[in-house]
């Protein structure tokens, strides 16, 4: 039951920011195009969105929970933007609150199913990803809602250089570590995760954490749909596909459990940026699809691999 201790914290950081400088070591040997400030801009303006749920995705996580939602919950939060904007002529503000609403009401359902009836999140999010990504098809036509300069401003938005959806990203991931690692909340989400059965016995009521969890990582996942339309200048119905199994991949590889009780939205974090260079490093030396699925994959075995050694050392079979 315990929580995130800064030494720990710091440690494991240290590890993952290792980790990144390896990569970018080795891809900078290999192509002249690493290195360069327009890679850097790519990667700032590209990883955002996936950030923003993978915020929400570790406290999911941590709880002991899996949400397989999230890809589909962008998608039908990108649709409701773009036909509040294009269809229904609302002004930009109104219609980012209702993409918001939107990924709050789909973050409570699915955990007011699974309270409810004692579902395991598996299947309850694997249900609202088929019924998200219908109702992202139905509320779309089927069609791209092409929005253009009015949602676009978002994205191109600067301060300092850096696109303002990368540093709302990170003020979201301070946010995020600040409340799990600083608040009764934090600590509550991290025991639930431990033994939920004796956090019950505590007298402490664990279905309203996992509803407000979800209900966090529902609104995350609509703040992400805003930035991801707002890149695109465009609502996508088939936006974020494979979305979830990214946000997973990175919760884990920053060193956040499946099996819940532990982890950090600073090394969720270090796995975005790990996937984000993996990916552009990449893609610069001509890797094909295949390739980069096949490295990103076996770099998720081995982080959970190496997570199970550091925590509870070598077991023999």
């Amino acid at each position: 039951m315990s929580r995130p201790r800064l030494p720990r914290l710091l440690a494991d950081s240290l590890r993952l920011l290792g980790v990144l400088l390896v990569l970018g070591l080795v891809f900078a040997l290999s192509t002249d195009r690493f290195l360069s400030a327009r890679t850097f801009q790519a990667v700032a303006s590209q990883i955002p969105a996936l950030l923003v749920v993978s915020v929400g995705m570790t406290f999911v996580l941590i709880v002991g929970a899996i949400d397989l939602s999230v890809g589909s919950a962008l998608a039908l939060g990108g649709g409701v933007l773009g036909v509040a904007m294009t269809r229904l002529a609302l002004p930009a503000p109104v219609a980012i609150v209702a993409c918001l609403a939107t990924g709050l009401a789909l973050g409570l359902i699915d955990a007011l199913v699974m309270v409810r009836w004692r579902l395991p999140s598996f299947i309850v999010t694997l249900g609202m990803l088929e019924i998200a990504r219908g109702a992202a098809y139905l509320v779309t036509h089927s069609q791209t809602q092409y929005i253009g300069a009015r949602i676009e401003r978002v994205a191109e938005a600067s301060l300092a250089g850096l696109p303002a959806p990368f540093l709302i990203a990170l003020v979201i991931v301070a946010a995020g570590q600040a409340a799990l690692s600083r608040t009764v909340f934090g600590r509550h989400v991290v025991a639930v995760g431990t033994n939920e059965e004796a956090v019950r016995l505590a007298g402490i009521d664990t279905r309203r954490i996992k509803v407000a969890v979800f209900a966090l990582a529902g609104l995350l996942t609509g703040i992400a749909a805003v930035i991801h339309t707002a890149r695109l200048g465009a609502a996508d119905p088939n936006a974020g596909v494979g979305f979830e199994l990214q946000a997973i991949a990175a919760v884990v590889i920053g060193g956040t459990s499946l099996l819940g009780g532990r982890g950090s939205v600073i090394g969720s974090l270090f796995g975005v940026l790990i996937i984000a260079v993996l990916d552009t490093g990449l893609a610069q030396i001509g890797a094909q699809e295949p390739v980069k699925r096949l490295v990103t994959g076996a770099v998720i075995v081995a982080a959970v691999i190496l997570d199970n050694y550091r925590h509870r050392g070598p077991r023999r079979p």
